[in-house]
């Protein structure tokens, strides 16, 4: 077997399928009332009642058609390749069942290379039915694999820039892991060097002040405990070998550092309220992170913004975040699905049990609202 051909039939379906969406109800809305009315007003069809039930009975096919691509291939194209040798004249010969080229596209989109090896065999197989049938001519059968072929290519380019999107997103995702390791690994290593200068010192005292080493214990086990519940949630965090960064990790009061009046740009407020200074490194660091990127966004997508207000306040329980602005929402700021570096923010917040949300405010402007727990430590 040609190694491209292994190749494309070794490939997997596409992922996250959706069963069913309103489009589909859609599309069964426009084409139940059009098999109906074609069936009543073309005269020329040799067998109007049969037309019709038979294109209504392989219109439920475009339900499953992401789910079961080849299945409803096989169906739909199967019955019509068969129908011009056992039924009246050309019974399928109707132009409302040019839904069958959804088909064609939901089966690249979504199956697997074997699928569409199958699949790509039924439909040729219907269209030279068809021409040998002597029900649509030479150049229709010309034009009828065009139309099929384009519909594929259609499904092939959607399905490439999907699998592109996905990869890129779990590169956003892993990159945001690193980053949230390697300020884990600051922390966890601050502690280590606090147990072992306690330790020497404890050593050195020992001889002459026999407390201080009873002290240098005690003080070890609060680092050791502290370092272990940072390591706990390393557990979820995914690091690659590339050398830590040697800046000190950001904290909470650094947010403070991005209020200002600029030159360009909306001018930026930030409000920190409740006890933040007892807070792990790691959700310290976590939302000055958070902010930043809020701000950054805020700053290049909020058309005609004048102001952006970071608000921090902490309870006993948990941190909330929120940066809203007061520009547009137009184009430039969809709500829907979330982008890079909304998506690296989730993956912050959500590594640490918290949460991170975005979207347009009910008038104007937009705002990102993160959530953690005062604790640092992921479910």
């Amino acid at each position: 077997m040609h190694p491209r051909l292994r190749a494309v039939l070794a490939e997997p379906r596409a992922p996250h399928a959706p069963a069913r969406v309103w489009r589909d109800w859609a599309l069964l809305a426009v084409f139940v009332p059009a098999i109906v009315l074609e069936g009543i007003f073309r005269p020329d069809l040799p067998w109007r009642v049969g037309c019709v039930v038979i294109a209504l009975s392989l219109l439920p096919t475009l339900l499953w058609r992401r789910t079961h691509p080849l299945a409803m291939v096989a169906i739909a194209f199967g019955f019509t390749a068969v129908a011009p040798f056992v039924l009246p004249g050309d019974a399928c010969h109707m132009y409302a069942t040019s839904f069958l080229v959804l088909l064609c596209y939901a089966l690249i989109r979504w199956g697997s290379g074997r699928d569409a090896v199958l699949g790509a065999a039924f439909v040729a197989a219907k269209v030279a039915a068809a021409g040998l049938a002597g029900s649509i001519g030479g150049g229709e059968v010309v034009a009828g694999f065009a139309v099929m072929f384009a519909a594929a290519t259609l499904g092939a380019a959607v399905r490439f820039r999907a699998t592109v999107r996905l990869r890129e997103l779990d590169r956003v995702k892993l990159l945001e892991r690193e980053r949230l390791a390697r300020d884990l690994h600051d922390t966890v290593a601050h502690h280590v060097s606090a147990m072992a200068i306690r330790a020497q010192a404890g050593i050195a005292a020992s001889a002459s002040q026999p407390g201080a080493a009873v002290e240098a214990l005690r003080v070890i086990e609060a680092e050791a405990s502290r370092a272990l519940a940072e390591m706990r949630a390393m557990v979820r965090v995914l690091r690659r070998d590339q050398p830590a960064e040697l800046a000190p990790s950001p904290r909470v009061a650094d947010i403070e550092r991005l209020a200002g009046r600029f030159r360009a740009g909306p001018d930026v407020d930030v409000k920190l309220r409740g006890e933040l200074d007892n807070l792990p490194p790691t959700v310290g660091s976590a939302l000055y992170r958070l902010a930043q990127e809020s701000v950054t966004n805020a700053r290049r997508h909020a058309r005609h913004a004048t102001r952006i207000e970071i608000s921090v306040a902490a309870d006993d329980t948990s941190v909330r975040l929120r940066v809203s602005d007061d520009g547009e929402t137009g184009v430039a700021r969809p709500a829907g699905s979330p982008g890079f570096g909304l998506m690296g923010m989730m993956e912050r917040a959500d590594l640490l049990g918290g949460t991170c949300e975005a979207g347009p405010n009910p008038e104007r402007g937009w705002t990102v609202t993160a959530v953690l727990p005062r604790a640092g430590v992921g479910a």
